[in-house]
């Protein structure tokens, strides 16, 4: 696995592959507890270390451990690499179709016992997902194999992660069950609405709870309030747009629903621990972000 990506990654930060679903990351140096916000997603380590810090819980993933993710979730992140052994991962979006029709099959077939849902978790790798992840691999490095036989590997990795240590607890959350469905759809709203204003009594009502208590379910699944989910979703955003697209943070904040730029630079620099200029330009010297390039920890329907 190693061999393969050092050849598909030969540099630092995210490269596209033959597959849009799949994106591979490369880091040459450590990089320290920093905020990010991932779409639902597998990621695979298979060299080096990462942490993500979740409220108070921690998930490793390295080479004996993936992540998953139910939903997108905003957390903080930690990587361990050097030049000598970077970190060498891939991130595959989750294909909820996909996932749907492996379900049905499941349940139909293979029931899970009662589990409660999770937005994240972290499972220990096992030799079946590590020879589909080895066998992807292979195919990412032939442009017509990878389209020939790039969906077969895909949907073969989804369903070794509903079979694995955690897949109860990650088929309860696709399955929308309990309480976790009503969150899921608030958090789906505010992931294609952050740019205008939203009400959490509004959030409340089209997920027929009351406010207290959907302010409750919303914490167990993403381990933070919806403001301050709604807050990390725009500041995530306006930080990829000024990396990506060169624009100002006034732009920025404009775009993802600030009325007030010194707001947004007062809540920027809070979040992030820099200005919105100096995080725009470290990000971009630290992780050797380029136009053609995928930014790193992020998000929902980035290209």
């Amino acid at each position: 696995m190693v061999a393969r990506l050092l050849r598909l990654a030969p540099r630092a930060g995210y490269s596209r592959t033959e597959l849009a679903d799949v994106r591979l990351l490369r880091a040459d140096a450590s990089l320290p507890h920093t905020p990010v916000l991932y779409d639902a997603c597998i990621v695979i380590v298979c060299q080096g270390r990462k942490r993500a810090f979740l409220g108070d819980r921690t998930y490793l993933y390295d080479a004996q451990h993936y992540l998953v993710l139910s939903v997108p979730l905003p957390f903080i992140s930690q990587t361990e690499a050097t030049p000598d052994e970077p970190l060498l991962a891939l991130s595959i979006r989750l294909d909820l179709v996909m996932l749907a029709d492996l379900l049905l099959v499941l349940e139909r077939d293979h029931p899970a016992p009662a589990a409660k849902a999770v937005g994240m978790a972290s499972t220990p790798m096992d030799d079946g997902l590590g020879d589909a992840v080895l066998r992807l691999l292979r195919a990412l490095e032939h442009p017509v194999e990878a389209h020939a036989l790039g969906s077969g590997l895909l949907r073969e990795i989804h369903y070794r992660m509903l079979i694995g240590e955690q897949g109860p607890a990650m088929r309860a959350a696709l399955a929308q069950r309990e309480h976790f469905g009503q969150i899921a759809r608030a958090i789906r709203t505010i992931q294609t609405r952050f740019g205008e204003h939203i009400e959490v009594a509004a959030l409340a009502s089209d997920a027929n709870m009351s406010v207290p208590s959907f302010h409750n379910h919303f914490k167990a699944v993403t381990q933070t309030s919806p403001i301050q989910y709604l807050k990390s979703m725009r500041l995530h955003h306006a930080r990829l747009l000024m990396i990506r697209s060169g624009i100002s943070a006034i732009q920025a904040s404009d775009q993802v629903g600030y009325e007030s730029p010194s707001q947004f630079s007062r809540e920027f620099k809070r979040f992030f621990g820099h200005t919105p200029k100096e995080e725009a330009r470290r990000m971009r010297e630290l992780l050797l972000v380029k136009a053609e390039l995928a930014w790193p920890d992020f998000v929902p329907d980035s290209g």
